[in-house]
């Protein structure tokens, strides 16, 4: 820090500031604003070039003038990291949002990160039972991956990102997940409702929160993710806890990537996002995973509302190729009173195969999730049909396809807020279920696991 004060600034565009060059500068650099009022204003070098610095503020450029001091401190931005996070919540800028006192910090941790070393990753393989069948048969969850929730506006992605928060545990093992959940964007009524439901459930004890609210500047989303990842590699690398990162909403931190980026007047790219938002995306999302020689964990479970309920947007485009997989929420069943709406069918869990079967959920799992998805494909198909032609003009086959889709979204998928199904019962579901179609149909079964399993089909 070279202490001085310079009052080189040239202009202000939203929540940037740019001043001439007066010193070698590095990026992402801390700076102090002075305002001729005496408030101190904090930033973060955005962009450092040989004749100008760009510098973005924390708490917004309102009364900012030539006559500001800035001020180089020449570190980066570093988060107070210690166990006593856990039970806390913080703001987007790592301050204390709860009332309560600073944290009383082991180390100071940079925000920045890195993507974790491809050579030093473990394949994850462990199952984590969310309790919801939907997400447990179909896309089931492993330990350190990254599974996003496509949502739209309206939908109860909220609900479904607590109900997971409150229910997540390893099977056979004792291990509990720590939460850590980074809110980027939210309203204070959305905010009251985390809070709430995790004090009711006894949740907040066991997570560390990162609030940025709708009036907080948008400038301080584009670290409260880093700060929540820095908070979670902390606890996972370094305390051995597995830790569940729940991110909402994606989508209000990539509209502030494209502020940014226009108050840059960067070339923009598809739909005025920056075309490095690719990559910007991918340095959050690949900071998920298991490390060689670490017992903890990271597992991300991003929530991004589509602009338009379109799924070919940019943000769940890029997020889509980045992350494993994708759980997708359903207007169509939200609107008919279903809880969680999530559709199945586009929804998608790479590496699923890797955390089931013997030993980790059940020998069928495989077998039985193949059998649901592929008679409810048919079933949902046979309803446009049913739409043009009537009911009369299907087969046997046809027509218990088509009942079996109802059975699967009011039984299987319609479950309470607060239900907590484990593997073995979700299965035992499934089965139940299954009964309504002539066992000459389930043709995705082994005749074995029909011997086993199958209620009425049962042998001693």
């Amino acid at each position: 820090m070279s202490g001085k004060e310079y009052r080189t600034i040239t202009d202000v565009k939203g929540p940037l500031v740019f001043l001439n060059k007066t010193e070698p500068v590095a990026f992402g650099e801390i700076v102090q604003l002075r305002l001729t009022d005496g408030t101190v204003k904090n930033g973060q070098v955005l962009d450092t070039s040989n004749d100008q610095v760009v510098v973005q503020v924390f708490e917004g450029t309102a009364r900012i003038d030539r006559q500001t001091g800035v001020k180089f401190l020449g570190d980066v931005f570093r988060l107070p990291v210690s166990k006593d996070l856990i039970g806390r919540i913080l703001d987007g800028a790592g301050r204390p949002r709860d009332g309560g006192p600073p944290i009383v910090a082991e180390r100071m941790a940079d925000i920045i990160g890195a993507a974790i070393n491809p050579y030093s990753r473990r394949s994850p393989e462990s199952f984590i039972q969310t309790g919801i069948s939907a997400i447990d048969a179909c896309t089931s969850l492993v330990r350190g991956q990254k599974l996003p929730i496509f949502s739209a506006a309206g939908l109860p992605h909220n609900d479904i990102a607590l109900q997971i928060a409150r229910q997540a545990k390893l099977v056979g093992s004792d291990d509990d997940f720590v939460v850590v959940f980074c809110a980027m964007g939210i309203t204070a009524e959305e905010y009251n409702y985390f809070v709430s439901d995790l004090e009711r459930t006894g949740a907040l004890e066991n997570a560390a929160l990162f609030i940025n609210l709708a009036d907080d500047p948008a400038v301080e989303r584009l670290i409260t993710p880093r700060l929540a990842l820095t908070a979670a590699e902390y606890l996972a690398f370094e305390h051995d806890y597995h830790v569940l990162v729940i991110y909402t909403d994606m989508t209000n931190y990539c509209e502030s990537l494209r502020e940014i980026g226009a108050a840059r007047e960067e070339v923009p790219g598809r739909r005025g996002y920056p075309g490095y938002m690719y990559t910007d995306l991918a340095m959050l999302y690949e900071r998920a995973g298991l490390v060689k020689g670490k017992k903890g964990s990271i597992t991300q479970f991003p929530i991004l509302t589509m602009p338009g309920d379109d799924i070919t947007h940019p943000i769940p485009d890029l997020s889509g190729y980045i992350t494993e997989g994708q759980i997708v929420i359903s207007r169509e069943l939200h609107q008919k009173g279903i809880y969680p709406p999530i559709n199945v069918l586009p929804s998608l869990s790479r590496l699923m195969n890797a955390g089931i079967g013997p030993g980790k959920t059940r020998e069928d799992h495989k077998s039985v999730s193949d059998q649901l998805y592929a008679a409810y494909a048919q079933g949902k198909e046979l309803r446009g049909l049913v739409a043009i032609v009537g009911q009369d003009a299907l087969n046997e086959r046809d027509l218990q396809l088509l009942k079996f889709a109802d059975l699967f979204e009011n039984k299987f998928l319609r479950q309470s807020r607060d239900e907590d199904r484990t593997i073995e019962s979700t299965l035992d579901l499934a089965w139940d279920l299954l009964t309504n179609i002539d066992t000459k149909f389930l043709v995705r079964l082994d005749q074995k696991w029909i011997d086993k399993y199958h209620p009425t089909e049962k042998k001693e």
